[in-house]
């Protein structure tokens, strides 16, 4: 015990800067995935069929193959299959490497849950709308978008929540976030090695972020209930 109460300042810092940059990456995964998902959504539902199966076979591939093979790919792809390094080296170029794959890869799964909120809204709603002169524009967002925001929250909740704990995955490209900078004590950092324990207190951070994230997001969903 003596032992862990000196090395807990160390670890405690390490484990600081690592939440850091998974904090970076989960703010940034969903100040890209929110828009480029309804962009993905309004793709899949075009009346051009081709841009919408387009649209589809990429969610399709997105969805049906692990966010680990995406990071992979994305990060390695240019350098080593096109001979040409886009992201640079050093902890940027992984950081810049894993905002792009999880912006993608969140985008796709919002954009089904987009779809489902636009589409679960009534077409008596929009045919009313027209008949009070609103242009198509001016029914999405006075009618269309309130409603929808609405009904996905939820499922949008659970795939936040799921983002916290899935910005772990970044290590497989050695981006030092939170779980790394902990496996990094039991395999030998700053003097210390074989240290368990700090992979637990990483538990506590993800467990006290996502307690955050629920509580504040059921406080929208409350604020919200006016839709019922």
């Amino acid at each position: 015990m003596e032992q862990i109460l000196e090395q807990m300042p160390v670890v405690l810092h390490a484990l600081n800067v690592g939440f850091i940059q998974t904090l970076k990456l989960f703010f940034i995964t969903l100040i890209g995935a929110f828009p480029l998902g309804l962009i993905i959504a309004f793709g899949s539902m075009s009346h051009f069929r081709p841009l919408s199966y387009l649209t589809r076979i990429i969610v399709w591939i997105i969805r049906g193959t692990p966010l680990m093979i995406q990071l992979l790919i994305v990060y390695y792809f240019p350098g080593l299959v096109l001979k040409n390094n886009i992201w640079g080296s050093g902890e940027f170029g992984r950081f810049f490497a894993a905002s792009i794959a999880f912006i993608f890869n969140y985008a796709c799964y919002f954009s089904e849950i987009y779809r489902g909120g636009i589409q679960s809204v009534p077409a008596g709603q929009e045919e009313a709308g027209l008949v009070l002169g609103m242009t198509k524009r001016q029914i999405f967002f006075k009618v269309t978008l309130l409603q929808m925001i609405k009904r996905i929250i939820p499922p949008m909740s659970n795939e936040i929540i799921t983002l916290v704990k899935d910005t772990s995955l970044a290590r497989i490209i050695a981006l030092q976030e939170i779980i790394w900078a902990g496996q990094a004590f039991l395999k030998g950092s700053q003097g210390i090695s074989g240290a368990i324990w700090p992979l637990f207190f990483t538990g506590i951070y993800y467990l006290i972020f996502s307690g955050i994230l629920t509580i504040l997001l059921g406080r929208l969903e409350q604020k919200l209930d006016y839709f019922k």
